[in-house]
C-alpha cells in the first residue's frame, strides 16, 4: 500500500501519558497522550473515540502507531468505563449522548488546548464514529476515519445473526440492567460494565438516533443534532464478516453527517489475505501491515491510496 509509513514494532511501542480531563458537567475522565517531543502548528492530533464498553486500552498499539508515524494521539474512556470509571456505576445513568456530546466533546477542546493550532483528526470505532458526530465542536475535526460505525439498529445486524444478537443485546442485556442497576458486562465475557443510560440507548429497537432516549432529550434541549456541525474528509470502512457494520448499518449514520465529503470503504477479509476479522479485530497489531495503513493513508492524504483493498460503495 502506497502510504508513507514508518517502521514499526508493536513490541517496542511508545507508551501513551495518562491525563485527567473534565467534562463540561464536572465528571472526570481518564486517557492517555502521545505527545510528540517538538511542537510543531502542522502536525495532526488525533483522537481515537472507543466502541461501546471497550476501553481505550484496546487502541494503545494502534495509537502507538500514528505516533510512530508523526502524529499526536489522545485515547480516552467514557465515564464509567475503564480509566473513567470511579468505582461502582451502579446509579450512573450515563447515555450514548453524555458520551459523544459530553465525553468526546471534553477531548476535543483539550485537543485544541493542549495542541493550539494543530489540525484535528479522529478515528471512531462503532459508537466511536456516532460519538464524533455528537461533540458541539465537531467543526474542527479535519479528517475522520470510521471503523464498523453505527448505532446497533436491530434490523441492521447481519441476516444470519440477526435474531440471536437481538436476543443478547436488547433482551438479555435490558433485562440484566435492570436487575444489577448497569449491566455486568466484565462479568460475563460481553465487553465492560455499561451504565444504565448506554443500555437503554442501545437496546431501543428505533432506526432514528433521535428516537433512542437520550437522543430524544437531546433533540427536546436544542432541538437539534450536532452532526452537521462535522466538515471533515470522512472515511468510512467496513468489513463484510462484521455482523454489526453491515452496508445499512454504516449508511444510516454516515446519512446524519450531512456536511461532510463521506467515503465508503467495504472490504472482505479475502481482500487482506484473511478469513475473518469481524467487528473489533481492525485495531490488532496482527493487521498493522494490510488495514492500517489505509487509515494512515486517510489522515496523511484524505484519500485512498490506488492499491487500497476493498471497494467503494455507491453514495445514494
Amino acid at each position: 500500500m502506497n502510504s508513507c509509513s514508518t517502521a514499526f514494532s508493536p513490541d517496542t511501542a511508545t507508551a501513551g501519558e495518562p491525563f485527567k480531563e473534565s467534562a463540561a458537567d464536572g465528571f472526570v475522565l481518564g486517557g492517555f497522550t502521545w505527545h510528540q517531543a517538538l511542537p510543531n502548528s502542522q502536525r495532526p492530533v488525533v483522537i481515537i473515540s472507543a466502541a461501546t464498553s471497550v476501553r481505550c486500552r484496546h487502541y494503545s498499539r494502534f495509537a502507538a502507531y500514528l505516533f510512530a508515524n508523526g502524529f499526536d494521539v489522545m485515547t480516552y474512556d467514557y465515564r464509567g468505563i475503564g480509566e473513567s470509571r470511579r468505582g461502582s456505576i451502579k446509579g450512573l445513568n450515563a447515555s450514548w449522548t453524555d458520551w459523544g456530546a459530553l465525553d468526546f466533546e471534553a477531548m476535543l477542546k483539550r485537543a485544541q488546548r493542549e495542541f493550539p493550532g494543530q489540525p484535528v483528526d479522529v478515528i471512531g470505532h462503532s459508537f466511536g464514529g456516532c460519538a464524533a458526530g455528537l461533540g458541539e465542536s465537531g467543526r474542527v475535526i479535519r479528517r475522520l476515519v470510521t471503523v464498523g460505525a453505527q448505532f446497533a439498529y436491530w434490523r441492521d445486524y447481519a441476516p444470519e445473526q440477526r435474531w440471536r444478537m437481538f436476543g443478547k443485546w436488547h433482551v438479555m442485556m435490558p433485562l440484566l440492567t435492570l436487575f444489577c442497576g448497569y449491566f455486568p458486562g466484565k462479568r460475563l465475557g460481553w465487553l465492560e460494565d455499561t451504565p444504565t443510560g448506554v443500555v437503554r440507548d442501545w437496546s431501543t429497537p428505533a432506526a432514528l438516533y433521535e428516537r433512542r432516549p437520550s437522543g430524544r432529550a437531546l433533540m427536546k434541549k436544542t432541538g437539534t443534532l450536532p452532526f452537521a456541525n462535522v466538515r471533515a474528509q470522512t472515511l468510512a470502512i467496513s468489513i463484510s464478516d462484521d455482523p454489526y457494520g453491515t452496508i445499512p448499518a454504516i449508511e444510516r449514520l454516515l446519512a446524519y453527517f450531512d456536511n461532510a465529503a463521506k467515503t465508503h470503504l467495504r472490504i472482505e477479509p479475502q481482500d487482506i489475505g484473511e478469513q475473518q476479522v469481524g467487528h473489533f479485530a481492525f485495531f490488532r497489531s496482527a493487521y498493522q501491515a494490510t488495514l492500517w495503513p489505509i487509515a494512515l493513508n486517510w489522515l496523511q492524504t484524505g484519500a485512498l491510496a490506488p492499491d487500497t483493498p476493498g471497494r467503494l460503495v455507491p453514495r445514494s
